[in-house]
């Protein structure tokens, strides 16, 4: 057929469909060797890690936290124990919205309003998968409102977990000081790793000064989830093994406190804002460490609200300061002794030497009239004397003769104006002026001079010098001992958690007071006997019905000044405004075994108030239970003295 057109080539297009035969064919084997080189790969060149990290999906590392060490008074009377809590805990990574279950938890009553904004920088510091303490030790009552409501807070699980309890609550608390949620700050100064499931960390005293002791080492186990991070027995018919590592528990702690004697002097301080503190001098061990108000410390471990620690820390008395440790009073005639030893070394005066008071001093040169605590005066007095009736004029002269810098380089032998090392954190340094001192202390070139009147006052524990009852109890210590000197210690002894060996730590020797003569220490022990001893002796009421001798010396440390024409009358003063009252002493006076540094505040003198209360601790710690009553007796029989210092 003439002009006809040829439609379809056949053999072109089944040479081009085989072509894309091949070529696919090609493609394919290349994916399939592709993917069999890729399961090669997993399977079997990355089997080991893949499988670690299976592993991880199914298995959960859940830390076990250490048990926390005791600690024990140095007669193996407990001060802080573990007791089994539940706990609220919540993991951030488990948890689908952390701020409603939050706000649940608050509708429940399960978490405080007002402790929401610490929850929630708690659960920002920690790491998303750390199971967090979001509230400690429910109640029977929470934990049965918790349990209804369980299936509507993933990621919050109530667990059973050992917290700290102090079993004769504010006792010593000062001392041992207390636990509590472990902050940001503190885990800028802790391994994490180590803490890891631990809720409580120490805050205060010893229980943080010995945290690392305390604490111990965390430990884990393996534990089998499911899907939903569940804990099962076994995932389809795979039963793994599982390792543990047990935890180390903390070292327990035995204190140098005397339970029975803190408790003595926690008592005879009832109802007062003060402080004592009680030193073995042989040794430096503090067998009571006392600053009242006290508190009760559970508080701190169970976690305290909003409301509850507001309340502690405005309360006026202020019952969380440690009143022996950091506060800071005029020492008044309690460095009496002190001073005159140092007029002996320095060759200012002799002990048989003489000066008359009649009720006041004066510079020379000066109309500036320098008052004794007794209107009428003292009369002819030698140092024994001086000591023991405290007389104020005496040390005036010898204060003033002997010049501030001089006195101060002296009584910086006894740790005054430093801290002298106790084994918690805190203590503060006082004050020991001298002329160096006040050119620093002030910035105008006016305020920097010395005046011979300050010399005048610091030679009777006043005007710019301060003192920690600490510092007072530590340098009584050092006269009992005729200048050896020991640096104070709250622990004496660790027992080590995984031998049960008890390790005593050695009394640590400080820079003993040298003197030109030994003779010297006779002469200022002999005056502080005659306080207590002589029938003028300003503590003279505190001896009586005593089977010891103590050796003491009281002071009265004016809170605000009095003008020179005025006349103080404790009457017109506001309570708080009063005079302080201490005394320092120790006993038995030929065998120290006890130094005591009492500090009432605006407790009006040392020798009506806190001689008494010292009496009442060497009492409670040199005497049989059954002599304690009769001492104590005689004492409140006894007529109070006509004077008071």
């Amino acid at each position: 057929m003439a002009g006809s057109v040829r439609l379809k080539d056949h053999w072109g297009e089944q040479r081009l469909f085989g072509r894309r035969i091949i070529a696919a064919t090609v493609v394919i084997l290349l994916l399939v060797g592709a993917l069999f080189a890729r399961l090669f790969y997993l399977q079997v060149v990355k089997h080991e890690y893949f499988s670690d990290l299976s592993q991880g999906n199914r298995i959960r590392i859940e830390p076990l936290p250490p048990s926390r060490g005791l600690i024990l008074d140095r007669n193996g009377e407990p001060l802080a124990l573990n007791r089994p809590a539940y706990q609220l805990e919540l993991v951030r990574e488990q948890t689908p919205d952390v701020e409603d279950t939050l706000a649940r938890l608050v509708e429940l009553e399960l978490l405080a309003a007002d402790d929401l904004e610490r929850v929630r920088r708690l659960i920002k510091a920690r790491r998303s998968f750390d199971a967090v303490p979001i509230r400690l030790q429910l109640s029977e009552e929470e934990l049965a409102r918790f349990a209804v409501n369980r299936p509507d807070f993933p990621g919050v699980e109530v667990r059973p977990r050992l917290t700290r309890h102090y079993p004769k609550l504010g006792t010593g608390v000062h001392a041992i000081g207390y636990v509590g949620s472990i902050s940001e700050a503190d885990q800028e100064r802790i391994d994490v790793a180590n803490y890891a499931g631990t809720t409580l960390i120490g805050k205060l005293g010893v229980e943080r000064a010995y945290e690392d002791d305390l604490h111990g080492e965390t430990g884990y186990q393996q534990l089998l989830v499911n899907a939903q991070g569940r804990r099962v027995e076994r995932v389809g018919l795979s039963t793994p093994e599982l390792t543990r590592r047990e935890p180390v528990a903390g070292n327990d702690l035995y204190l140098a406190v005397d339970a029975r004697l803190q408790q003595a002097a926690e008592g005879a301080l009832a109802g007062q804002r003060a402080a004592v503190v009680a030193i073995d001098p042989r040794n430096g061990d503090v067998l009571a460490f006392v600053s009242t108000p006290t508190f009760d410390p559970n508080g701190f471990a169970r976690g305290l609200s909003y409301a509850e620690y507001a309340a502690l820390s405005t309360d006026i008395d202020v019952p969380l300061y440690d009143r022996a440790l950091r506060g800071v009073y005029p020492p008044g005639s309690t460095i009496k002794p002190l001073v005159a030893l140092a007029a002996l070394q320095l060759g200012v005066e002799r002990p048989e030497a003489r000066r008359l008071c009649r009720g006041a001093f004066q510079l020379p040169g000066s109309s500036h009239r320098y008052r004794d605590w007794k209107k009428t005066g003292h009369g002819s007095v030698d140092m024994h004397m001086a000591i023991a009736v405290s007389c104020d004029v005496y040390f005036y002269g010898v204060s003033a003769e002997m010049g501030i810098d001089r006195m101060h380089d002296f009584l910086a032998q006894f740790g005054l104006g430093d801290k002298v090392g106790i084994d918690i954190a805190g203590e503060r340094k006082g004050i020991l002026p001298s002329t160096a001192w006040k050119r620093g202390a002030f910035k105008q070139k006016s305020a920097q001079v010395w005046f011979p009147g300050e010399t005048v006052i610091a030679g009777i524990g006043q005007g710019y010098m301060l003192a920690t009852p600490l510092q007072l109890a530590h340098a009584t210590a050092a006269i009992a001992m005729r200048g050896q000197r020991f640096k104070p210690r709250l622990v004496k002894a660790v027992r080590d958690a995984r031998t049960g060996a008890l390790r005593e730590i050695p009394p640590e020797p400080l820079p003993a007071v040298e003197v030109n003569d030994p003779a010297y220490w006779d002469v200022i022990i002999g005056g502080m006997v005659g306080v207590t001893n002589d029938p003028w002796g300003t503590a003279r009421r505190a001896q009586i019905g005593a089977p010891y001798r103590i050796a003491g010396k009281t002071g009265t440390a004016q809170v605000f000044t009095v003008g020179q024409n005025e006349k103080y009358n404790e009457a017109d003063v506001a309570e708080r405004l009063r005079d302080h009252a201490l005394f320092v002493a120790f006993a038995p006076a030929d065998d120290p075994k006890l130094a005591v540094a009492v500090v009432v505040e605006n407790g009006r003198s040392g020798s009506g108030t806190a001689a008494p209360i010292a009496r009442k601790i060497f009492d409670a710690y040199l005497l049989p239970p059954d002599q304690q009553a009769a001492a104590a007796q005689a004492t409140v029989a006894a007529p109070a003295p006509e004077g008071e210092e």
